[in-house]
């Protein structure tokens, strides 16, 4: 074999090393793409529980200051449980509307 054969026989093998370092390259570039959807998906999925978690927060503490405030008036107490119905009401209609059948 000539020196120039024993060349070209170690580039081919260079060229070839060379191309599977590419692919595991574009592979893991591709993953890592998809995992930063992933990631973007989940940082929007937990700001959106956040948001609901408060707006929770806030509905128990405004039900719990509604309370306070009707004290054991028997009206304001009848009142407040038919606010609290309609709204438990909107609330389910919701909540069905919103849920995907399986």
């Amino acid at each position: 074999m000539t020196p120039l054969r024993r060349i070209e026989g170690k580039l081919d093998g260079l060229t070839r090393l060379l191309e599977r370092h590419m692919a595991l390259t574009r592979s893991l570039i591709r993953g890592a793409y998809y995992m930063s959807l992933s990631l973007d998906a989940l940082e929007a999925q937990v700001a959106k529980n956040t948001e609901v978690e408060a707006s929770a927060i806030v509905l128990i503490q405004g039900i719990a200051d509604a309370l306070k405030a009707a004290g054991a008036d028997p009206a304001k107490l009848a009142e407040l449980q038919t606010a609290l119905t309609t709204s438990a009401d909107a609330l389910a209609a919701a909540v069905l509307a919103n849920t995907p059948a399986e």
